[in-house]
């Protein structure tokens, strides 16, 4: 018999994961970097005790971090998998109940781009001893249904310990998941309150430093040879860059593979900072929110190489972006579920750096058409004219949000971090921020979340403290959750928001009119049709946050230019809060985004977006090939 430590479940699990080491390569990190938790009576016993001793036995094994929303803690957790590549996350503690539940829609989040977070919700009494208990659900039809079955759905694993000998193996399963980059996500645990702080004897096996290394799968022989052939066929090839670039680490492999062969770049949302802005080859954003650069090509393009990427509606334009005739895909991605999207018969399922050096061996005697290149550096050029003017201040007491990006833009610094998820913000960021550096820009929009900006700007500092991370937010948005401002300050994390006040949901206030539904219900107004007088400068600061206020008038893209280098400068958390037009638009990329208008309808507007509507979708495919 081996070595045994007499522990609760819930001790053993923390030490567990106090052990757990990623290794990609050379590079080596904890995998589980720390713990962010609320208490209640589900967790505090068991998890929150968990968390003392080790603190006092081993100080610094295993971080705890606290936090003011459930919801907030996991965005910290994807906010952090994202700036570490996937390598590393942290593990999130609710109690039972509203606890728990408060954690479902950063577990979608987290599922939906592909994140790691670790998420461990309590559940109520396995053995039922004490039935019902506070904040349980109660079904006749089938008692056992709780509110951790909810994470099922949203989970790419989900368990749950209600015996103290299912920990093992429930662990050990949960860690392959989580750092399985074809299959990582949301990774729930569910543990029932009693089990807990239950005493099992652990194996020194269990307890002791384990490394899981990332798998980089090459690309097959004959999916490669395909994939070669078709490129070199091309007359118009063209390559949409995503995520998975970034999390590989093979922003300078597509960068090699641009200069030797000439292909056009565009990029996703997620993929921004694959390469730098003003890379030759380099087109900008692609898809509704692109760049028209990176749209007029992808519509001529006969070859579309995608490297990391999901393919979603916004990158596809909602299957209208790709219109050549016969025009064929070559998908890129460790997932096979990505790589044979679109029907595509050339999948190439593989790390995206190691896809892309084959590809470049593959291709070292090649080069796309001289007549394409040159196109691709006409249109970029002509592009960067259009956001040149795009940032130039117009003068207005209000400004719009292209010369509030403008502002923002010049007054940061190359490595500096832009965070965005929702609203208009992430449109008019895609297409206009020039990106400097492989992990300056970070915009979720897979799941694009209302209220992530905040708590996931704090996790990429703690991913990333040598940067200065700047998040843009609406008002909507801020709305949502704010209260991370808290830990920001609580533990002295230095992030800036730039607080863009538009007096309602400026993006599907936009939406609405071209839906045909006039901006209703996007104003904040009152009974009356009066602007609310709303301070939300005032909530910052009784945070104990930093604030500065930029004035309305002619000089408020110099002030706010000027507030942003104050923000770098402090070495606190500074809000800075510029209102402005939500009706002054950046600058249109020829993408389109379908949303359904109302076949039939009273309201003029509503007819007339119809009609536009139904012009649209015509130019719509099903991208077969």
């Amino acid at each position: 018999m081996g070595t045994t430590r007499r522990m609760t479940v819930a001790q053993a699990l923390i030490e567990f994961l106090a052990n757990q080491w990623t290794v990609d390569g050379d590079h080596r990190e904890r995998t589980v970097a720390g713990t962010f938790g609320i208490f209640g009576h589900g967790n505090v016993a068991g998890i929150g005790q968990a968390l003392q001793q080790l603190e006092v036995e081993q100080p610094g094994l295993m971080p705890y971090h606290q936090a003011r929303n459930e919801q907030a803690m996991v965005h910290q957790a994807v906010g952090y998998a994202r700036t570490r590549r996937r390598r590393g996350t942290f593990a999130s503690t609710a109690s039972v109940g509203p606890g728990a539940a408060n954690m479902l829609t950063g577990a979608a989040l987290a599922t939906a781009n592909r994140l790691p977070a670790l998420l461990l919700p309590s559940d109520t009494f396995a053995t039922r001893v004490a039935d019902p208990v506070l904040q349980q659900i109660e079904l006749p039809h089938d008692p056992s249904v709780q509110v951790t079955d909810a994470f099922r759905p949203l989970s790419r694993f989900f368990d749950r310990v209600d015996r103290p000998e299912k920990l093992f193996s429930i662990a050990l399963a949960a860690m392959r998941v989580l750092t399985d980059p074809a299959e990582t996500g949301a990774v729930t645990i569910a543990l029932p309150e009693d089990v807990q702080a239950e005493a099992l004897d652990v194996p020194a096996e269990f307890l002791a430093p384990r490394e899981w290394h990332v798998r980089r799968p090459v690309p097959e022989r004959g999916p490669l040879e395909r994939a070669v052939a078709a490129i070199r066929a091309a007359k118009a090839p063209i390559v949409v860059a995503g995520g998975g670039v970034l999390y590989s680490g093979a922003e300078e492999s597509l960068r090699a593979l641009v200069e030797l062969t000439g292909i056009p770049v565009g990029t996703t949302q997620a993929g921004g900072g694959s390469l730098v802005w003003d890379q030759p080859g380099y087109l900008g954003a692609v898809g509704a929110t692109g760049s028209t650069a990176a749209n007029r090509l992808a519509a001529e393009a006969d070859v579309v190489v995608g490297v990391g990427t999901r393919w979603s509606d916004f990158t596809t334009a909602s299957r209208t972006a790709f219109q050549a005739e016969g025009v064929q895909f070559v998908n890129v991605n460790v997932a096979s579920v990505d790589a044979y999207k679109h029907g595509t018969q050339l999948p190439l399922v593989a790390d995206a750096r190691e896809a892309l050096d084959a590809l470049r061996a593959e291709l070292a005697d090649w080069r796309a058409p001289a007549a394409w290149v040159e196109r691709a550096s006409a249109e970029k050029a002509g592009w960067d004219a259009v956001v040149d003017r795009a940032f130039e201040p117009s003068g207005l007491a209000l400004p719009g949000q292209a010369e509030i990006i403008g502002a923002v833009q010049a007054a940061s610094d190359p490595r500096d971090v832009v965070v965005q998820a929702a609203g208009s913000l992430p449109g008019d960021l895609h297409k206009l921020w020039r990106v400097r550096d492989a992990l300056g820009y970070h915009v979720e929009y897979a799941f694009s979340c209302m209220g992530y900006e905040i708590a996931g700007g704090l996790g990429v500092r703690r991913a990333a403290p040598d940067r200065d991370v700047i998040v843009m937010v609406g008002d909507g948005s801020y709305l949502m959750l704010h209260t991370e401002l808290v830990t920001a300050v609580a533990e002295g994390l230095k992030i800036v928001v730039v607080l863009i006040q538009n007096h309602g949901y400026a993006s599907i206030g936009h939406l609405s009119e071209t839906v045909g539904s006039e901006r209703f219900g996007t104003r904040y107004r009152d009974a009356g049709g009066a602007t609310l007088p709303v301070d939300l400068a005032a909530n910052a600061r009784s945070y104990g946050v930093e604030t500065i206020e930029v004035a309305a008038g002619p000089e408020a893209v110099a002030d706010l230019r000027r507030a942003v280098a104050a923000a770098k400068a402090s070495e606190t958390t500074t809000l800075i809060h510029v209102q402005s037009d939500p009706l002054l638009y950046a600058p249109d990329g020829e993408g389109w985004w379908d949303v359904p208008v109302a076949e039939v309808s009273t309201l003029p507007g509503t007819r007339q977006a119809r009609d536009g509507y139904v012009a649209r979708s015509a130019s719509r495919r099903p991208l077969l090939g």
